[in-house]
């Protein structure tokens, strides 16, 4: 535990300008990113009495080791930095909202010639235009299943649009009047893009012109005597009024806001945001986390916002912001989402009328979402806490294995060895954490060669970390871990294999288990648990027994443990596979220098095959646009310098089928696919 006054600045040395800071721990990693109006009285309150200080702070400022900062012009300036840090550096001390779940989006891709009406999740695009998000993706299908009546634009995938393009025939929407067709030509691209414009018009709340032109329209048929057109016109207004039900009026003078809420306790917060446009909710969402640093509700909205609006921009930052309590700097912050908008935006608390019920609402599904999330993980705590016994009482550890690492090996026949490591922290995957490694001392099958051989790789590295960091010095004062040491730096970012396990486990049995227990005791580790699972009786094995550990079918620990090996298995064939396919699909142009992709493809489009472009001269070579002579001459050796390929054969005949016909139906080839 480190003293704050041993790096606390000097008197005067920290400017009174706005500005951003950065706590670091004795490892050099940014445990905590800060920013403030003044940067000299914020760091001043961090280094009082250590007993004075709320104690997660003081749990931070014991942690650090060294503080820096950064000076900018504006408080806004300040709050862009802060976010762009938090994002990069993950401080363990600061809060961080994450989703809890991807919640999907209505988006019509105008980006498109012939836009798409489709569910999105994940980060957005440019050129679509996104509605929500919704809790439920069947809700945004209902809503879109009721629209396509009055609006059908398109909403097949673009292997069905050029399908029914290529036969002449649209699909089933399209015979029943909820498609306008335009992959056979009933609509022109123009009249199709005006259809999606005015779905977005009404979707984004524009509702009342389109209800009254139809039943302007309806009036109009009825009183000429055409009562099937009125008929159809009063369906698709029923419609459209269904789909506004769905969303209903909350807030009558149509605004556009965007409303958050926070319940909070001691240790967590949960966040809510209600999205308000045209008047109507068109999406929720909501976050829960930790409060693993002093911060008050104004401090937990401020993290809100920077979360929700920090890549947005345009449109997607409401014009009016409503929320529980104010930020520090109010001013800075409505200036920030003004900047992401391009316009004024309103950051202020709802005093009374419908903002403040409807702010009530929001409030308390807030409420809700804490309880359900303190309920699920409760749940989940004990599941994982009494797994993570289990195996420690199993093992014989001494405490349980809040970190598990797990290795396996996977190939095809000898070819494309590779291998994974998956990470398990508190009994949950840690995908940032996740490695590959590809097999590079030997080639061949041979799991335990292998798996010593990744141990080693994975382990070297993790004492090179400690060397790094001064945590761990060879005993004869030389670097003992074999390759270079890597130089210092000061970025602060979490490096790859910083962290050790607490047990490491094997796909395998006793042998492998060996070669794992062997490369450590060759690199001098002597404080990490190593175990194997077998598949076929799901028996544990430790090193140097002859016996495996035989763990109850129904233990928790044994399911873990499980759930561990599937990940690395699922990992490595993962990769495996893709090396694998990468290979299949590389021909003789690939290893050309400075030849790339578009080039590559141009040369076999102009030629048809790899063995008429072998054929060619120089010159010819030359007429392919983008080619030039001293490619032509680089192509054409590297073609003669490799070896001829085998014939395809059909092997349904027998018979060798020539590059200049195309290959009958059933045809293979001995070396493969050749592009």
């Amino acid at each position: 535990m480190a003293d704050p006054s041993s790096y606390r600045p000097r008197p005067g040395q920290v400017p009174d300008s706005p500005g951003v800071y950065k706590f670091r721990d004795e490892h050099h990693r940014v445990i905590y990113v800060g920013k403030a109006k003044s940067l000299r009285q914020r760091l001043a309150s961090y280094f009082q009495d250590v007993a004075g200080l709320h104690p997660r702070t003081a749990t931070m400022v014991t942690t650090a080791a060294s503080v820096e900062w950064t000076v900018v012009s504006t408080e806004v300036e300040a709050l862009q930095l802060e976010y762009s840090w938090i994002k990069e550096f993950d401080p363990r001390f600061n809060v961080k909202y994450r989703d809890d779940k991807s919640y999907p989006s209505l988006a019509v891709t105008l980006n498109e010639q012939y836009p798409r009406v489709q569910v999105m999740r994940g980060p957005k695009k440019k050129g679509v235009r996104y509605f929500g998000p919704y809790g439920h993706a069947w809700a945004i299908r209902e809503t879109v299943d009721l629209m396509l009546r009055v609006f059908p634009v398109r909403t097949c995938s673009a292997g069905v649009f050029k399908r029914s393009a290529q036969i002449g025939r649209p699909c089933l929407l399209g015979y029943i009047g909820k498609c306008s067709a335009p992959c056979v030509g009933r609509v022109t691209p123009e009249e199709h893009r005006e259809l999606a414009e005015d779905f977005c018009d009404f979707m984004a709340g524009r509702t009342g012109t389109y209800l009254t032109r139809l039943e302007a329209e309806m009036q109009e048929a009825a009183e000429e005597m055409e009562y099937e057109k009125a008929a159809r016109l009063r369906d698709d207004i029923g419609a459209l009024r269904r789909a506004m039900e769905k969303n209903a009026v909350v807030l009558a003078d149509a605004t556009d806001a965007d409303l958050i809420a926070v319940a909070e306790d001691e240790l967590e917060a949960a966040v809510q945001i209600f999205h308000v446009r045209g008047g109507r909710v068109r999406g929720q969402r909501g976050w829960v986390t930790d409060k693993v640093e002093a911060v008050d509700t104004a401090g937990l909205v401020e993290h809100a916002l920077q979360q929700l609006y920090g890549e947005e921009s345009g449109e997607a930052v409401p014009k009016e912001v409503l929320v529980p309590a104010l930020p520090e700097d109010a001013p800075a912050v409505a200036e920030w989402l003004g900047g992401r908008r391009g316009s004024q935006v309103s950051l202020r608390i709802p005093q009374r009328g419908d903002k403040k019920s409807l702010m009530e609402t929001v409030h308390r599904n807030a409420q809700q979402s804490l309880a359900l999330h303190k309920t699920k993980r409760a749940g989940d705590l004990t599941t994982r806490s009494r797994a993570l016994e289990e195996i420690a009482e199993a093992l014989e550890l001494d405490t349980a294995p809040l970190r598990i690492e797990c290795f396996d090996i996977s190939h095809l026949q000898g070819d494309d060895v590779v291998a994974s490591m998956v990470v398990f922290e508190d009994g949950l995957p840690r995908k940032s954490e996740y490695r590959r490694f590809e097999i590079k001392s030997f080639e061949g099958q041979d799991d335990v060669r292998s798996m010593h051989e990744v141990i080693s790789r994975r382990f070297r590295r993790y004492l090179r970390e400690k060397l790094r960091t001064g945590e761990w010095s060879p005993a004869d004062g030389e670097d003992e871990v074999g390759g270079e040491v890597p130089a210092e730096t000061d970025d602060g970012r979490p490096r790859r294999f910083a962290y050790p396990p607490q047990l490491v486990v094997v796909d395998g049995g006793q042998p492998q288990v060996a070669a794992a227990q062997r490369a450590l005791a060759e690199l001098g580790i002597d404080d990490i648990a190593v175990c194997g699972l077998a598949k076929r009786l799901e028996e544990v094995w430790l090193p140097g027994e002859s016996d495996p550990v035989v763990l109850p079918r129904t233990s928790e620990g044994l399911y873990l443990l499980q759930r561990v090996r599937d990940e690395a298995h699922r990992f490595a064939i993962q990769y495996q596979r893709g090396k694998r396919a990468k290979r299949l699909r590389s021909g003789p142009l690939d290893d050309v220098p400075g030849l790339g992709e578009s080039r590559r493809l141009a040369l076999i489009k102009h030629f048809g095959s790899v063995k008429k472009l072998r054929q060619a001269t120089i010159d010819q070579i030359c007429e392919v646009p983008g080619i030039g002579r001293k490619t032509a001459e680089t192509v054409a050796v590297a073609l003669a310098q490799a070896a001829p390929a085998a014939p395809a054969v059909n092997t349904a005949t027998g018979e060798i089928i020539e590059d200049e016909a195309p290959a009958p139906a059933g045809a293979t080839s001995e070396r493969g696919s050749e592009q």
